[in-house]
């Protein structure tokens, strides 16, 4: 039976809810000084604020190394009410100090596969996700390393792989290092940041594949999010591709988060929701915001 592994186990699909299916509670990176998300009370109250707006869950994209604070996410959820998914994984090396790459060696998988089984250090909670990343426009040898150990840990496990796209970028590249020389099933790969890039050949290519479109993360100045995202969804739906979507808020800094003043996680059911039901239609965000979710992230574990 598939279920959506939790940090406090594993649920059905349907029990997920309303779920932002790609967003952060903790993040370190030296890509973001003093933006860094390591607030356990701020955490708290940004889900406080989601559930308030109608949210249930939540899926933390933060991979290894990265300040995911594992220990906290069991206490947040059963605080708030909201179910968390964790993620294990590696974000592109930028995001790390040398040396603690190169202390990982050749033992990426072995660490996926840990963390997804095992639990997350002492923690004990385990990860429901495999995150990697790809670069602008193509895959370095970092993220082509990456992304063959994310392979190789869901082949032992099942677990989907969620991949940030940088800028929207390489969407075609990641498919074809995972699905094709990888042998990923494409409904296990999970596309994010495509709002960023709506080359909308790019995206039915990318549908066609099986894999899902994440459209994650209000626009920034330089970015074609939130004005085009009701277009390409459109575009999608219209060519078949509707039941391949899903929808975050990829908080990354501090500032973003509502409580701080930003639009935060309840930006997406206060404004990203209605938006988009004008283009595609109430029953369609629906889906995509409560069914979609479950679907993608259910496993049936090995």
């Amino acid at each position: 039976m598939s279920t959506v592994r939790t940090v406090l186990g594993d649920i059905h699909p349907e029990e997920l809810g309303v779920c932002d299916a790609h967003d952060h509670l903790f993040l370190r990176s030296p890509q973001l000084p003093g933006q860094e998300l390591d607030d356990l009370s701020a955490a708290r109250a940004e889900l406080t604020a989601f559930r308030a707006a109608g949210g249930a869950a939540v899926v933390q994209w933060t991979p290894y190394g990265m300040g995911r604070r594992a220990a906290d996410l069991p206490g947040l959820s059963r605080a708030t009410g909201v179910h968390l998914v964790c993620a294990t994984g590696l974000h592109q090396a930028a995001h790390y100090a040398p040396e603690s790459l190169g202390g990982l060696g050749d033992r990426l998988s072995e660490l996926f596969v840990a963390e997804l089984t095992e639990g997350i250090g002492s923690s004990g909670v385990r990860a429901g996700l495999i995150k990697v990343a790809g670069g602008f426009h193509g895959l370095d040898a970092h993220a082509r390393r990456t992304m063959t150990a994310a392979a190789e840990a869901h082949h032992a496990t099942g677990a989907p792989i969620a991949v940030h796209l940088e800028l929207g970028t390489g969407a075609l590249d990641v498919l074809d290092l995972l699905c094709g020389e990888s042998g990923v099933p494409g409904h296990r790969v999970i596309l994010g940041h495509l709002n960023r890039f709506p080359d909308p050949v790019v995206l039915r290519q990318a549908a066609g594949s099986g894999c899902w479109l994440a459209f994650d993360g209000p626009s920034r100045a330089h970015h074609a999010t939130d004005w085009r995202m009701p277009e390409a969804v459109r575009a999608l739906a219209e060519a078949g591709y509707g039941d391949r979507l899903l929808l975050g808020g990829d908080t990354v800094v501090a500032g973003a988060r509502s409580v701080d003043g930003g639009p935060g996680m309840p930006y997406l059911l206060r404004r990203v929701r209605p938006r988009l039901a004008e283009a595609v239609g109430a029953e369609l965000v629906d889906r995509i915001l409560s069914e979609h979710p479950g679907r993608a992230f259910a496993v049936d574990w090995k």
